[in-house]
């Protein structure tokens, strides 16, 4: 029945599907023999499940780094966040879950909306190669992009540095406000970031097959199972 996706995703019998580690909040452990454990890391062992094929995870450590894993042909599938700098060379399901990303302010800020960071000489920490980077990347108009590899290390750079804005999503953001006194976050969103199932252009028939795949595990109620199985429901929201 699956032949052809088979044929374009696990010719060997083994589906490799790229994992962001980077997302505490799609991988969120291990298992006991090191492999990553998760919504998105089910999300592919249930696609593999649905293909009689076995699946292999390929951690990666960024989110920049798990795009450039399905460039590269290192991947089968990924699990990442839709964004249009990917698609270039990634073809995208619809999102399954989606997840909110703002700005973290020191508390004397002027700043009340996410509108008013872009200013001339406000200056913005953020996790390099993050689809939030990305947007802010191709949407600021003024202000700079200070940039960090990950969350944390831009949680430090924001403090060392005392910069203008921290941005980050939102439940992220909520768990890294305690080692920022006085730091608040703005109400209100920058962008949604979409986490969706991506996979090389070239594979047709399995981009039909993942888009379906998609739909069936949002109905199904599948992806809801899986955001309450990994303790999730304040972080993650259901796309619609």
């Amino acid at each position: 029945m699956y032949s052809e996706v088979i044929a374009e995703l696990a010719p060997s019998g083994i589906l490799r599907a790229g994992i962001n580690l980077a997302n505490i909040f799609l991988v969120t452990g291990k298992s006991e023999d090191g492999g990553p454990e998760g919504v998105s890391p089910d999300i592919a062992r249930a696609i593999a499940n649905q293909l009689g094929v076995k699946v292999s995870y390929v951690p990666c450590e960024t989110p920049g780094g798990t795009a450039q894993a399905v460039k590269n042909e290192a991947c089968d599938i990924a699990m990442i966040a839709d964004e249009p700098a990917r698609a270039e060379f990634i073809s995208f399901t619809n999102p399954y879950v989606e997840i909110e990303a703002t700005y973290a302010v020191p508390g004397e800020s002027s700043f009340q909306t996410v509108e008013d960071v872009d200013q001339s000489g406000v200056r913005i920490a953020v996790s390099e190669t993050s689809a939030y980077d990305l947007f802010l990347t191709r949407s600021l108009k003024q202000a700079e992009l200070h940039r960090a590899e990950g969350l944390p290390a831009a949680v430090d750079l924001f403090a060392n540095e005392k910069l203008d804005a921290l941005a980050g999503l939102r439940p992220a953001l909520n768990q890294n406000i305690e080692k920022l006194p006085g730091t608040r976050i703005l109400d209100g969103q920058f962008m949604t970031v979409e986490q969706a199932i991506g996979t090389q252009l070239k594979n047709l028939a399995a981009a039909d097959f993942l888009q379906d795949f998609v739909k069936e595990a949002k109905t199904s109620g599948l992806i809801e199972e899986l955001i309450n199985r990994h303790g999730v429901v304040d972080k993650l929201q259901m796309a619609s």
